[in-house]
């Protein structure tokens, strides 16, 4: 499995009770991972964190995301740091992606670009900033 791709322990630890293993099976399973380095979840996050700034979603989400792996959330403050995005940069690249180069029309087509970059996971900070520089932007 980890010749494939990159695990975290929590999703391990799952594959290995669902294969029947108990709790201190897994334990000391995870543990011999660990001390051979074939299992390492700052390892993890970092292609959690490049794989999901490749795909356009914000930070919000990677933190959701890694998270729900069981990531310490100092750890994951780090990891997303360490990516130095440029989020406002990745949020307008993903609203033209979704939306073209024309400015919203109204403050409804505004609002929905704005949900769209939340669900994403960007800054509501981000958002307005970039929903409000783009009335700016028409001649793009």
């Amino acid at each position: 499995m980890l010749a494939r791709r990159e695990y975290s322990q929590r999703e391990l630890r799952t594959r290995l009770e669902h294969a029947g293993c108990d709790e201190a099976e897994s334990e000391t399973a995870l543990k011999k991972l660990r001390e051979q380095e074939y299992q390492d979840d700052a390892r993890f996050g970092e292609m959690i964190v490049r794989a999901r700034v490749g795909q356009g979603y914000g930070p919000a989400r990677i933190q959701a995301e890694l998270r729900s792996h069981g990531l310490a959330d100092v750890a994951i403050r780090a990891l997303i740091d360490a990516a130095n995005a440029d989020w406002e940069g990745l949020a307008l690249v993903q609203l033209r992606k979704k939306y073209g180069s024309k400015s919203a029309a109204d403050h409804a087509e505004r609002g929905k670009r704005a949900a769209f970059l939340l669900r994403r996971g960007f800054s509501a900070a981000t958002v307005r900033i970039v929903t409000h520089s783009e009335v700016g932007d028409s001649g793009d």
